[in-house]
């Protein structure tokens, strides 16, 4: 049998009509005239190779071959239904890994709320923090279906990627409270002692660092590290200096911080997945919390 001839819309007159068993009441129940009714049964007839319905004293019967089609249709109809337009699940009831990709900032300010969130509304939910390797191979993971969700810095591009701005940030220069740069704060002392730059590519160079050599200056990077959350331990145990998203020195105690003394220009966080998951309810309930938690 050739399934591109088929018209969908006669099994669900047929399914009718084995329900009531009469045309007219099928017709009105589907909201059809009689005769498009009658006919649809002469077209199932043929396809079946069977009456399908008998006429006998003042009624119409199921030929066994229509009996044998009731629940077998009924079945195959709601599998349709299902696949077109899938039922709502309780976000209590789903039971689901998934995957987000980003780096220790914002993992350190947003995933405590977002697990005891999950726990309150999405119980089944289970959540794993992948490693960050860049902003490039994190957009490539959610386009091959290896990370569910990426908070990073993404520029726009014409691929199938979902991307929503969850935050604007900016830089601040932080130091150990009794830091000797304190006292007088300004780009000679600025420059005067090394830095810790946090890449979890291990890069010592960032874009602040060809800003610098533009105006014919630079610094000495002291120390590299792959995670913010090592730089409070390092300052304020040294004299080392770093540049860091402002919300990250909010949480750290004992450092003071200032604005850079050159022009440093912030950068939009944004979160991301894949379209093809816009209908995944738990992928969206996870999205709508972290968005949140980071606005």
């Amino acid at each position: 049998m050739n399934l591109r001839s088929l018209d969908l819309n006669l099994l669900v007159i047929l399914d009718a009509l084995l329900d009531e068993a009469h045309v007219s009441r099928a017709a009105d129940r589907l909201g059809l005239s009689q005769p498009a009714t009658s006919a649809a049964l002469q077209r199932c007839r043929e396809l079946f190779r069977d009456d399908l319905l008998e006429r006998g004293r003042g009624t119409m019967y199921l030929t066994p071959k229509a009996e044998t089609l009731r629940a077998p249709l009924k079945s195959l109809l709601a599998g349709l239904t299902e696949l077109v337009d899938p039922p709502q699940v309780r976000l209590a009831d789903i039971r689901q890994v998934l995957r987000i990709s980003m780096t220790d900032y914002p993992a350190l300010l947003v995933v405590p709320p977002l697990q005891q969130e999950l726990q309150r509304s999405a119980p089944g939910i289970d959540l794993v923090i992948q490693p960050w390797h860049g902003a490039d191979a994190a957009r490539v993971a959610l386009i091959d279906g290896s990370s569910d969700l990426a908070v990073s810095v993404f520029p726009p591009a014409e691929d199938d990627l979902h991307r929503q701005e969850v935050m604007v940030e900016h830089y601040v220069v932080a130091m150990r409270a009794r830091h000797p740069a304190a006292k007088a704060f300004n780009l000679k002392t600025w420059l005067a002692y090394p830095h810790v730059l946090v890449s979890g590519r291990g890069d010592n160079r960032s874009p602040l660092d060809a800003e610098l050599a533009s105006r014919h200056l630079s610094r000495r990077i002291g120390l590299v590290v792959p995670t913010f959350q090592m730089v409070p331990s390092l300052l304020r145990g040294s004299n080392m200096i770093a540049m860091l998203p402002s919300r990250v020195v909010a949480d750290f105690s004992g450092l003071v911080s200032f604005p850079p003394p050159i022009k440093a220009a912030g950068f939009s966080l944004h979160l991301a997945w894949h379209r093809r998951r816009a209908k995944d309810a738990a992928l969206q309930h996870v999205a709508t919390i972290l968005a949140g938690l980071l606005r």
